[in-house]
């Protein structure tokens, strides 16, 4: 861990003004205001009160053993590739879960680009999220604050944003990404889960997710792509918990009927990528 390169990502959430290192583990800025970094490589910049919570290290665990599994490795290196192509220096990924997305983005691109690997900031809710993330790679830095907050961010701190399934916040993208950088969202399709909907295992999803998000974004970025990946899965009894306790699901689901799924099930899983470019203003 390196307090110089997590600092260098960063502002002071209470004044703004640039952290830096301060001592042994903390980063302060010149108003006086300091914030203890944890020995695991990340710093909590939270403030005030919160509508969600950050996923547990339960529903972290379901999300390995499911994407341990491969099932969404065509998204990954769909992701990946995209990524890559940008030829980025700086990543965020906002709402970095596990890690998993993320990993594969900083391999496409130092694998295409050597020979100096790109620097990622892993931002999440979850302090178990950012840790688990970060502890996979010295090139990511790890920052728990809350996305629909002003983001205790830099002005023009990245080339490229990650948001796989995570919530987003159009004006403070547009001010942490560099002119013309890349913002990548991923969101599911309506038909993602469906079967598990059916048959009242997963909550509900919003209609026309996609549009919401186009209108949504639209102030601040331009739409330059679009692609969509769907499959049909088939999956265990296990894969079926794993699944729903990954994600919001987890919250609402009735563990003994999830127990008692059949022992195969046929899943589908569907999702639509999104390029955006950042909107000159």
């Amino acid at each position: 861990m390196s307090l110089q390169n997590l600092s260098e990502w960063l502002r002071c959430p209470n004044c703004v003004l640039p952290l830096t290192p301060s001592a042994a583990l903390s980063i302060g800025c010149p108003a006086g205001h300091s914030f203890d970094v944890n020995k695991r490589g990340f710093v909590s910049l939270l403030s005030g009160p919160r509508k969600f919570i950050g996923d547990s290290a339960v529903m972290l665990d379901a999300r390995d053993r499911f994407q341990g599994g491969g099932f969404y490795s065509p998204l990954r290196e769909a992701i990946a590739r995209i990524i890559a192509g940008e030829r980025p220096s700086r990543i965020i990924d906002v709402g970095c879960g596990s890690g998993y997305y993320l990993r594969a983005v900083l391999e496409a691109v130092s694998a295409s680009h050597p020979p100096d690997p790109p620097r990622a900031l892993a931002m999440d809710l979850s302090p178990a999220a950012v840790a688990r993330t970060v502890r996979s790679g010295t090139e990511t830095d790890g920052l728990v604050a809350d996305v629909w907050s002003a983001l205790p961010i830099r002005d023009a701190a990245a080339n490229v944003i990650l948001n796989v399934f995570a919530p987003r916040n159009a004006a403070e993208f547009h001010r942490v990404l560099t002119p013309g950088g890349l913002l990548l969202v991923v969101v599911p399709q309506s038909s993602h889960l469906q079967e598990l909907r059916a048959a009242g295992l997963a909550v509900s999803m919003q209609p026309d997710k996609a549009r919401h998000l186009v209108d949504g974004l639209s102030g601040h970025f331009v739409l330059q792509s679009q692609q969509s990946l769907s499959a049909v899965l088939s999956l265990s009894a296990a894969d079926v918990g794993a699944v729903l306790g990954m994600g919001p699901s987890a919250h609402h689901t009735d563990g003994e009927a999830v127990l008692t799924a059949d022992a195969a099930t046929s899943v589908t899983a569907a999702f639509d990528i999104f390029s955006f470019r950042r909107r000159a203003l």
